[in-house]
């Protein structure tokens, strides 16, 4: 899954670079991914080539460990074709396809995961700086396939809790919701995936200061993401993870039973 186009011998060099030039400064791997913006274990496996760097980790390296450029001189060269996700969301995109756990807390839109093809559209549509029809169908496609989750052999375990406005807010228009709703009732039905609604009324809960999702990999390995105005990173270390985590147990708890979450998507659709 982490194929790269480079020999394996230049991720190595990159990596007795880095492991060189983070232990001059001082830093600790999870000092370095914390102030870079990814996990422990994504510096680990850089350092030890298991990986090469993706997204803006060799540019924001460089500049923390005062490399001058001799980081992003030695770096794997990334592949030619341009990656339509954005460079801060796609490390978060390569944990996402191999997790066997993922949770997610959604506040004000739909989860990637659970948007169709019309709705997902409208929020692209709608970004600033404007996208170009181009560049609309691109990430509209990279988008789409990571819905390949879903349904992926064996079958992870998915849940989502959502605010009552995330499915309320018109995006793309009445019948873009309508069909939105209707594909978030059908979701709701597979084995695999729960999604609860939370209360309007719900005067006070643990996660009002925003949106967050958990995931668990193969190995056990835990991770929390959080992401914001054009910018995202990995919680990985306690107590903060594990905060995280006490978080979803307590919003599931608040919020209504996928049962009841599912009679009351199919009213609001039926409604419409």
């Amino acid at each position: 899954m982490h194929s790269s186009d480079q020999p394996e011998s230049v991720a190595v060099m990159f990596g007795l670079l880095l492991r060189h030039f983070r232990e001059l400064a001082g830093l600790s791997q999870e000092q370095l991914g914390r102030r870079i913006g990814y996990s422990k274990s994504q510096v680990a496996m850089v350092e030890r080539g298991a990986r090469p760097p993706k997204g803006v980790f060799v540019q924001r390296a460089d500049e923390v460990l005062g490399a001058r450029g001799a980081l992003m001189a030695v770096a794997p060269k990334p592949p030619s074709k341009g990656n339509p996700l954005p460079e801060w969301f796609a490390p978060f995109a390569e944990e996402e396809a191999g997790a066997t756990v993922r949770h997610e807390y959604e506040t004000h839109v739909m989860p990637g995961l659970l948007q169709t093809e019309g709705y997902a559209r409208a929020v692209l549509a709608g970004q600033y700086p404007m996208f170009d029809d181009d560049e609309i169908e691109e990430k509209l496609a990279s988008r789409l396939a990571r819905q390949s989750l879903l349904s992926r052999r064996p079958l992870p375990d998915i849940s989502f809790v959502l605010e009552m406005t995330a499915l309320t807010r018109p995006i793309g228009g009445r019948r873009v919701r309508k069909a939105q709703l209707h594909h978030l009732a059908s979701l709701a039905q597979l084995r695999h995936v729960q999604i609860q609604l939370m209360p309007e009324d719900v005067e006070n809960h643990p996660a009002l200061d925003g949106p967050f999702v958990l995931m668990e990999n193969t190995d056990r390995r835990r991770m929390a993401y959080i992401e914001g105005q054009g910018g995202s990173f990995f919680v990985t270390e306690h107590p903060a993870m594990g905060n995280l985590f006490g978080k979803y147990g307590l919003l599931r708890a608040q919020a209504y039973t996928p049962d009841r979450s599912q009679e009351m998507i199919e009213k609001m659709a039926e409604e419409l």
